[in-house]
């Protein structure tokens, strides 16, 4: 971490432990993307209607859901909250130690940080406030995976392709 103090750190000039740590952290997040992607778009559904019937209670399909509790809703929130603001933390530094544009790295922390707090505000939106938060919660998870794709495409190619010198 202290390397990143100094404000103009990149990791294409890391030695090769420290870049295949970061390495193995972006494919080990990458995974547990995946699994996210997966639960959203297999169990949940990737429409409004489906996401409201996960978080609502209704019927999708053949299949009948029950409303979330409170106390479901705040047992995902309270674990999201915590692993997911430590990996962005990660993610977002590894991403300000690239050659990315400043207006890319901006923007991508900016709707990282919207979507992932638009994730865990939004089942919550969709149970009490009603059904049409549907599409905004889908809209955020949209926004996470642009973000994470930024956050694991540019600390990659700056560690393993980035030519310097």
């Amino acid at each position: 971490m202290r390397a990143f103090k100094s404000g103009n750190y990149l990791l294409s000039e890391a030695k090769l432990e420290v870049r295949l740590v970061y390495t193995g952290f972006l494919l080990l997040a990458l995974v547990g993307f995946g699994t996210t992607a997966a639960f959203q778009l297999f169990h949940i559904g990737a429409t409004p209607a489906h996401i409201a019937a996960y978080f609502r209670g209704g019927e999708s399909g053949d299949v009948m859901t029950f409303a979330k509790t409170p106390r479901e809703l705040m047992e995902a929130t309270h674990f999201h909250a915590f692993t997911m603001g430590l990996v962005y933390l990660v993610l977002a530094h590894l991403l300000l130690a690239t050659g990315a544009s400043e207006r890319l790295k901006l923007v991508a922390i900016v709707v990282g940080l919207v979507a992932f707090a638009g994730d865990l505000a939004g089942g919550w939106l969709v149970r009490y406030g009603g059904a049409g938060f549907a599409p905004l919660l889908l809209v955020c998870w949209l926004g996470q995976w642009v973000a994470v794709g930024a956050y694991v495409y540019f600390p990659l190619w700056e560690m393993w392709f980035r030519r310097t010198g």
